[in-house]
């Protein structure tokens, strides 16, 4: 089993920036076998979609909404994953959830809330 929990949520002014945290921890062998990991969002009323993703190699993709405004990085060694999230939009309020990928295992974590005042 892989665990993901999420922190740096919070309540920001429009325009302003936050950066979100995912470590997944587990055991050796399922944590050095995620290839995928990414951030979801959902709004309420919402279906959640997708913000970004990361592969092991490196590799990122974005929706568009979010081009050129947020960030995904990740650092195997301490097995987390980041979204650094600027220039931030009232529509940008929502709860953002990590996803790790193991092969046909998806993990998800609980959640965090991002609340964007305008």
């Amino acid at each position: 089993q892989v665990q993901l929990v999420e922190s740096g949520g919070g309540l920001v002014q429009a325009g302003g920036s936050l950066r979100l945290s995912c470590a997944a921890s587990g055991s050796i062998f399922r944590l050095n076998s995620i290839n995928n990991m990414g951030w979801y969002r959902q709004a309420p009323g919402k279906q959640r979609e997708l913000v970004a993703t990361i592969t092991s190699g490196g590799f990122t993709t974005y929706v568009d909404s979010v081009k050129g405004r947020f960030t995904v990085s990740r650092d195997t060694a301490k097995n987390t994953v980041y979204l650094q999230m600027d220039s931030l939009k009232p529509e940008d309020t929502a709860v953002y959830y990590c996803k790790a990928m193991r092969g046909v295992y998806i993990y998800w974590g609980q959640g965090t809330q991002v609340t964007v005042s305008s």
